[in-house]
């Protein structure tokens, strides 16, 4: 009788099994075939796919069971809940950036703070279904930033902090899908065919290492929540530009950044637990990010278009640069030189719509910093 109380056991935990896991499952499973299948971002989506099954066992070890600790819940509780694993990816981040081409042509910053649009509009729209400090965050999985969805949704102790990080790195990932339609939507192909021969220009080693510490003097006047958020950034672009830290550069570009997007992963993970995430408002806060999503596409596109009516003949902007001023850097980047390319083999767009996805960067930054300071 013992022998078959014991085996039994084995299986009680079945009974515990909810059908609200089992969809988590099929999420986690859809992450990790898009990571492989598709290589959409694989070094996010294959650790939050596998995450997402872990903590949706039953009981579940891996995430705070009663009074034993599991281990994903610990990380939360050490890197997300104070926002140092996202900080300490934008080191890398920033290392990883070149804002050269976009220090040669600095009126491409406008378009990244056009494409910013989208945030706040769906702030606005956010409001009518949220409270406004869950509304701004959610906003920002327009900018498909996830490390800044990230850091505001913590900082203003949104409810949906799960979704949110889903949602927006979801979105990153889904750049080359979603914003394709949006350009052409918004756009004719005369327009797509326009080319903008690049020409080089020059930019000093000084200017490229007072850049990151005058921008982020400035950010921190105008927005001192975004302190945080934009000198990190800049201080991984000040090992990169500075000439004396080569190793540390590129430690940060690679084993750093590497290391945090696996433990990032994994940790966004824990908070797709299902009876947090299998419920009507998750849907709807997935509706509301590709809504910001959509609208930052389409605010730097048509600022683009704008600009060109009063622009002489010969000197027109293709208006799909500005659809790369979100802040997917280098994805948004690269699709819009595809698209340039799909229309004509010799339209290359790339040193432009680079630039303008860098300045998408900073921009979504400061962005994330302003509603932080305005609401905190």
């Amino acid at each position: 009788m013992d022998f078959w109380n014991a085996f039994a056991s084995l299986f009680s935990n079945f009974g515990n099994l909810t059908w609200q896991m089992v969809v988590m499952w099929g999420i986690g499973a859809l992450l990790i075939y898009l990571a492989i299948a598709k290589k959409m971002e694989p070094s996010l989506l294959l650790p939050m796919g596998f995450g997402a099954i872990l903590v949706n066992l039953p009981l579940s070890g891996a995430i705070t069971q009663g009074d034993t600790v599991g281990p994903i819940s610990a990380l939360f509780e050490a890197g997300m809940s104070n926002e140092l694993f996202p900080l300490l990816l934008f080191i890398g981040i920033g290392a990883m950036i070149d804002f050269g081409p976009l220090l040669e042509k600095p009126w491409l910053m406008l378009f990244g703070a056009a494409a910013q649009f989208g945030i706040f509009f769906t702030l606005f729209l956010a409001g009518f279904f949220f409270d406004l400090k869950d509304a701004a965050s959610i906003a920002v999985i327009g900018a498909a930033d996830g490390p800044t969805a990230i850091f505001v949704a913590n900082v203003l102790h949104s409810l949906y902090l799960g979704a949110i990080m889903v949602a927006a790195y979801s979105y990153m990932a889904l750049v080359p899908i979603v914003q394709p339609p949006v350009i052409k939507l918004l756009t004719t192909r005369k327009e797509r065919r326009i080319r903008m021969p690049y020409q080089k220009g020059s930019v000093s080693q000084l200017t490229k290492i007072l850049f990151p510490i005058v921008v982020t003097i400035i950010a921190g006047l105008v927005a001192p929540a975004s302190v945080a958020l934009v000198g990190f950034l800049m201080f991984g672009n000040l090992l990169r530009e500075c000439g004396v830290l080569n190793t540390l550069s590129e430690t940060a570009q690679n084993i750093l950044a590497n290391l945090i997007t696996i433990v990032l992963g994994l940790t966004v993970a824990g908070q797709m637990t299902a009876d947090k995430f299998v419920r009507p408002d998750t849907l709807l806060i997935l509706a509301l990010g590709l809504v910001a999503f959509v609208f930052d596409t389409a605010g730097g596109v048509l600022f683009a278009k704008l600009a060109n009516l009063f622009l002489p003949e010969g000197k027109k902007l293709n208006p799909m640069i500005g659809a790369a001023g979100i802040s997917a850097f280098p994805m948004s980047g690269r699709v819009v030189n595809k698209l340039g390319l799909e229309e004509d083999n010799q339209n290359f767009l790339l040193m432009y719509s680079i630039s303008v996805n860098v300045s998408g960067q900073i921009a979504s930054v400061i962005a994330g910093g302003l509603l932080l300071t305005l609401l905190s």
